[in-house]
């Protein structure tokens, strides 16, 4: 069974699936790993350092795709310019593929149907269930780890004020307002990564727990009770709002927008399609020169008018919608991604090489399409094949 590595196509996209150490500890699990050439060239490992891990360098992405039985990625597949072709196109069919796929996100259902015509049998990293088993390999966590540290700094970059408090001799500069809307992983680092800046932070989330954690990092919380089975779902993650609920939640939001220099939208619900919270009417209230950093687009954003993959000006505001926010902290975001790689790869794979466990637990939650159908849930219902 042969592993491929290719070197990620996404602007600024610097990570890597594989990094030498864990290509060693797949070659002693008894797998060939194959590396497209430079594919570390973002993270500082050459091929060369690949090579004495056990990898095959390979310099020909269609020659790497043509021979891979599996293929370990970062981000989504997408249509390689260079080529001509998509990236599902010169994958072999009928292949493993396992990576950040986002399969409810209205912009990728073209790739997942891609994917099930070709037959190949894939499995999103953003499906990884939050139990103690599946810790070790939770790259959502760890990637949200990295985006929730670097929204904020991103935001401070665009913002046209200082974020701290600053006392100069001809007067006092305020801090600056930030608003943080959902505190999973994302939002609560985002919170502690504001109040290090110096940042007034403040935070909205519809979990009880979740509220209370962004409490103890130092945010005012503002928002109202929703009931536990309304708001909470398996493992502690948010849940779909029902509509009324959605709109008491916007109602909740639009006086706080018009307050505040900088607002990070991470309100998720895994596995579906991330709710509209910021309307384009809402935008258009904020104070010119305020900052919004929708790191819900990689599942259609929290805002109605992000650009996917772009940083834009409407009414005044700065609205970045950059997809690939830990690609930017190359090193520690590919470091934690590889290894969480590995350990979902010897746990897919323990009954044997390439023999998948569709039994268990982490498995079934990742897995997006199989034997030419669409089996993931969210997928499904964002398709309107479910309800």
């Amino acid at each position: 069974m042969l592993i491929a590595i290719p070197k990620e196509i996404m602007p600024e996209e610097k990570r890597v699936a594989a990094i030498p150490e864990t290509v060693a500890k797949l070659v002693k699990l008894g797998y060939k790993v194959a590396v497209e050439s430079t594919a570390g060239d973002g993270i500082f490992f050459s091929d060369e350092e690949y090579k004495n891990a056990g990898a095959e360098i390979v310099t020909d992405v269609q020659t790497l795709y043509a021979k891979a039985d599996i293929v370990l990625k970062v981000k989504e597949p997408k249509f390689n310019e260079k080529l001509g072709k998509h990236e599902i196109e010169i994958m072999k069919d009928k292949c493993i593929l396992v990576t950040f796929l986002h399969p409810a996100a209205p912009s990728n259902h073209k790739n997942i149907k891609m994917i099930r015509d070709k037959g190949i049998t894939s499995l999103t990293m953003d499906g990884i269930p939050r139990t103690s088993k599946a810790q070790k390999m939770d790259a959502l966590t760890s990637m949200s780890t990295v985006t929730g540290y670097k929204s904020v700094l991103l935001a401070a970059n665009h913002l046209a004020k200082f974020v701290p408090m600053i006392t100069t001799g001809i007067g006092t500069v305020k801090p600056a307002k930030v608003l943080i809307v959902g505190v999973g992983v994302v939002g609560l680092q985002a919170v502690a990564t504001a109040k290090r800046l110096g940042g007034i932070v403040s935070a909205v989330d519809i979990r009880a727990k979740a509220k209370e954690e962004a409490m103890s990092l130092g945010a005012k919380i503002e928002g109202f009770d929703v009931p536990e089975e309304v708001s909470t779902g398996k493992w502690g993650y948010a849940k779909a709002l029902p509509t009324d609920w959605l709109n008491k939640e916007r109602e909740l939001l639009k006086p706080l927008i018009q307050d505040v220099d900088i607002i990070i939208l991470s309100a998720l619900v895994p596995g579906e399609v991330a709710p509209i919270l910021l309307t384009d009417e809402m935008v258009a209230s904020m104070k010119p020169g305020s900052v919004i950093v929708d790191v819900a687009i990689d599942q259609g954003g929290n805002c109605a008018v992000t650009d996917a993959g772009k940083v834009v000006c409407k009414h005044g505001v700065t609205i970045n919608g950059l997809q690939n926010i830990p690609g930017r902290m190359a090193v520690h975001s590919t470091w934690l991604y590889a290894n969480n790689m590995y350990n979902y790869v010897e746990n897919l794979f323990k009954n044997g090489l390439g023999v998948i466990d569709f039994e268990d637990e982490i498995v079934k939650n990742s897995l997006v399409t199989h034997e030419g159908k669409i089996v993931h849930e969210g997928t499904l219902k964002a398709l309107g094949e479910v309800h």
